[in-house]
């Protein structure tokens, strides 16, 4: 039996408290950057499995266990919910309220998986520990806030986690995804986008609904820039490359009779290229300002970023050393090469931190016969209720012990003696 095995055999066992502790962590959510209960639960669980534990960026969780000589290998599960009010039917549902950074009251669920992830990583840190006479290294267990505001990576790094913990030799992570249970997906090169969200304001002349002939109309101005911004990915962007411009708001005005003085546009950008997404956001300026400059606006628009996500894209060393690892180890069929995924993530900003190779992989957590029917109807985007859906339901089994043996796997290509 090799060393992995050997230590995996304890899986079952582990399992049994991963799953309660699981249920209670998806009873429990808490929104971004406000996860002080899971902080502390992680704090609790690791502490008593014997890692050095200390909070980095607010509630951040770093456990640090150090086993001899060897490579350093850092793994990080992301530990926020959304403003998302749940509607499984679950037994274990999320029943909880929370204050938006609007300051307005929302249901609270982990609609993305993120309990799936600290449960995973916390079992791989206990099955770690007591095969700790199997592996030769450092491990470092990282569970970081606020993924979903893109806030909370450069909050540890800010914080000091390059100078508090050991220099990692690689970062892995993995994501809960609505594919079929008990397969993983792994890649080479971009596996998520970047993500770049912006808030855009024109200002116009604001006048009586009756004398138009006396403004510099911000709506119509607005509905010319939403129609133009549609030529950046249909005739700017090269067939084949992928890039997605969204204009998900559009507000201005209060009353039918009054023209405003300004509009705002809330938009949403998704690349797999870093140089394209420099000129995707150069044409939305560009088409901006000249289209503003074409109505007459009195002032130059407003350009505010924020909620920017980086290029997550897969090291093809370490890819190729994590997936043959998973191959070896997984039985035949469970591993598969995925599509990159429109879906974007700050993990990246932790390895690119400390400038060391990473790899990231998904886990599938629909049941089989659920998935292949869709499958097979053609209605997965019907019948499989996606990531930040008010419906997403990850099966606990077979996805809970898969995600920690992925976990553990993928820790032994780098720790494992024999390496």
């Amino acid at each position: 039996m090799s060393e992995v095995r050997v230590v995996l055999a304890a899986l079952d066992q582990e399992l049994e408290w991963q799953r309660e502790f699981y249920k209670n962590l998806h009873q429990h959510p808490e929104l971004s950057s406000q996860e002080f209960a899971t902080a502390q639960s992680i704090e609790e669980k690791l502490t008593g499995f014997g890692f050095a534990v200390q909070r980095i960026g607010g509630t951040g969780v770093v456990g640090v266990l150090e086993n001899g000589a060897g490579a350093c290998v850092l793994a990080r599960a992301d530990i926020d919910a959304l403003p998302v009010t749940e509607a499984t039917g679950l037994d274990y549902a999320s029943t909880a309220t929370g204050t938006d950074t609007d300051g307005s009251t929302v249901g609270v669920m982990h609609a993305c998986g993120h309990d799936v992830h600290v449960t995973a990583l916390l079992g791989a840190a206990k099955l770690l520990v007591d095969g700790r006479d199997s592996w030769s290294g450092t491990y470092i267990a990282l569970f970081q806030p606020a993924e979903e505001t893109a806030a909370g990576a450069r909050a540890m790094v800010d914080d000091g986690l390059l100078a508090k913990v050991p220099r990692p030799d690689v970062a892995l992570s993995q994501h809960v995804m609505a594919t079929e249970a008990g397969t993983i997906g792994t890649t080479a090169g971009p596996i998520l986008s970047a993500g770049d969200s912006l808030k855009i304001t024109v200002h116009g002349r604001g006048a009586h609904g009756s004398m138009p002939h006396n403004s510099v109309d911000p709506v119509v101005l607005a509905a010319s820039i939403v129609l133009k911004l549609q030529t950046i990915v249909s005739r700017e962007t090269m067939p084949g490359q992928f890039a997605v411009v969204t204009v998900g708001a559009s507000n201005a005005g209060t009353k039918s009779n009054i023209i405003a003085d300004r509009a705002v546009l809330l938009l949403n950008v998704r690349t797999y290229d870093t140089e394209l997404r420099g000129r995707v956001i150069a044409s939305i300026e560009r088409i901006v300002r000249g289209e503003c400059a074409a109505s007459g606006s009195p002032q130059e628009p407003d350009f505010e970023y924020y909620d920017q996500y980086p290029l997550t894209s897969n090291d093809a060393e370490t890819n190729a050393r994590v997936t043959a690892a998973f191959t070896d180890h997984f039985e035949s069929g469970m591993v598969y090469q995925t599509a990159p995924a429109t879906a974007s993530e700050d993990f990246s900003r932790l390895p690119d931190a400390f400038g060391i190779p990473y790899t990231y992989w998904t886990v599938g957590s629909v049941p089989s016969e659920i998935y292949r029917a869709a499958v097979e109807k053609g209605t997965v985007a019907q019948d499989i209720p996606a990531n930040h859906s008010p419906f997403f339901a990850p099966a606990i089994d077979p996805t809970l012990g898969v995600a920690t043996q992925a976990h553990v796997v993928a820790a032994f290509a780098y720790l494992a003696k024999e390496n």
